[in-house]
């Protein structure tokens, strides 16, 4: 059976993600991401009333075309997680292929949010529901499987697609957690077995991100220890306390959450995406936050929000709230700028439980963001943060455990991918051989 792989999003950028497998006859894409970066460049872009093709000449979402390439029908569209750099483009291309969305509960609601938002095309692809561990047949000699993973969002998952010549493992976005705060552990047993089956792996597609960095990734339960005690050392502080982290990372907000009140604080979310993450993780039973904890999305709920803080004064108070990149529009980026009711004086607190993205574009804004805080007189604590993504050690752990004929680095520019190059080439890899470096637009034949 011949297997190809189309590199089409995410192998010259960190974001829009998105790569095809066809093995014979059938297609599975897995991804299909936003580059949120080159969005937030421009001024007040509006990308649900945007067109795919001005959204693809900004380099904001995935170049599809070389899907024509492809000889075989897409049986499958494949989501791994619900982060906007893997599901923010389905809006936009997803209409364009007849086959099902496939995605683990949590994504798919996340991918409903971003469909239910489009105001340009109308998707009206199949909605399936598969949850890790399940398998689905794609055409008559294939099988794909969901593997969960262990991320900065709930309900991740590795997607396997089976084929004759051995399994094509899409291993992109994931930390090898043993102590995760809101769901199972990785299941590194089950990766190790498809290492061992069959024909193998003939493939590995792996996220590059932390290559380059020495040991192993620490587990969230890491984060939430050092995130605890941070807090209760500002148990007896009597001014304000503002906390931001990744909207979708649900286990971070719930611990947040959980401190503010062990220090006599109510905590408070506000941002459209804290409301989304959270409160679509809380319809779902995915976590258990307190029956009067408030979530405000829109601008007039969340300034009546910041209102009644200052109104009952910020020493009661925790709001947990976006920008944790210096996002122009977001939440603390507005505080920092002086535009919401709230008032932030010399000595308050501001927890940034997140790193920046190690992209130009969040650097700036991100540093921008302090100083404004700064000049206010806030007291910044950075980096209460564990990563979601692979250190050096974990990277060595999936090659031994998987054990791939074939290695595709992604999620990352050509220089992200030299680390992960090095780490290949010692497990005796070539590149040109089977370690295949690529860009955006390339097909790779492993199977003619």
């Amino acid at each position: 059976m011949e297997i190809e792989i189309a590199t089409i999003g995410g192998y010259e950028e960190v974001g829009r993600q998105m790569t095809a497998v066809r093995a014979g006859d059938d297609i599975v894409i897995f991804d299909m991401g936003l580059n949120l970066s080159q969005v937030l460049i421009h001024d007040n872009v509006e990308t649900e009333k945007m067109h795919s093709l001005d959204l693809i000449d900004m380099g904001a979402i995935p170049d599809d075309r070389v899907m024509s390439d492809l000889e075989g029908d897409v049986q499958a569209i494949v989501p791994t997680h619900g982060h906007l750099d893997h599901i923010g483009a389905i809006s936009k291309l997803a209409h364009r292929y007849d086959a099902p969305i496939v995605a683990s509960p949590f994504t798919l609601e996340l991918v409903k949010g971003q469909i239910e938002g489009e105001q340009k095309f109308g998707v009206d692809n199949d909605l399936v529901e598969m949850e890790s561990g399940e398998t689905m047949q794609i055409g008559e000699e294939c099988e794909l499987e969901f593997v969960h993973v262990t991320h900065s969002i709930i309900d991740a998952i590795n997607p396997v697609l089976h084929t004759p010549e051995g399994s094509v493992v899409y291993g992109l976005d994931k930390r090898i957690d043993h102590d995760p705060v809101l769901e199972d552990p990785i299941d590194m047993e089950r990766f190790r077995e498809i290492g061992r089956e069959g024909e193998g792996v003939l493939c590995y597609i792996e996220d590059c991100t932390n290559a380059g960095r020495k040991g192993r990734t620490p587990s969230e339960s890491v984060a939430r220890r050092h995130l605890k005690d941070a807090m209760q050392s500002m148990e007896d502080y009597d001014g304000g306390i503002v906390a931001t982290t990744f909207s979708s990372h649900v286990s971070r907000v719930s611990s947040l959450v959980e401190f503010a009140k062990d220090i006599g604080r109510e905590p408070i979310l506000l941002g459209r995406s804290m409301e989304q993450y959270s409160g679509t993780a809380e319809r779902m039973g995915r976590v258990n936050f307190p029956d009067d904890l408030g979530m405000f999305g829109h601008r007039k709920s969340v300034d009546r929000a910041f209102k009644r803080v200052m109104n009952e004064g910020k020493e009661n108070f925790l709001p947990i709230v976006t920008g944790h990149q210096g996002e122009p529009r977001a939440m603390l980026t507005r505080m920092g700028r002086g535009e919401t009711p709230y008032d932030i004086e010399n000595g308050d607190k501001v927890i940034f439980s997140a790193r920046v993205i190690p992209e130009p574009t969040n650097e700036g804004q991100r540093y921008q963001s302090e100083q404004l805080l700064r000049m206010q007189g806030a007291r910044i604590y950075d980096d209460i943060h564990v990563s979601g993504h692979l250190r050096e050690e974990g990277h060595y752990e999936m090659m031994q455990a998987l054990q791939p004929q074939h290695i595709i680095p992604a999620h990352q520019d050509m220089k992200g991918f030299a680390p992960y190059v090095s780490l290949a080439e010692s497990q005796g890899y070539k590149v040109g051989r089977d370690l295949h470096v690529t860009s955006n637009g390339n097909t790779i034949q492993l199977v003619e």
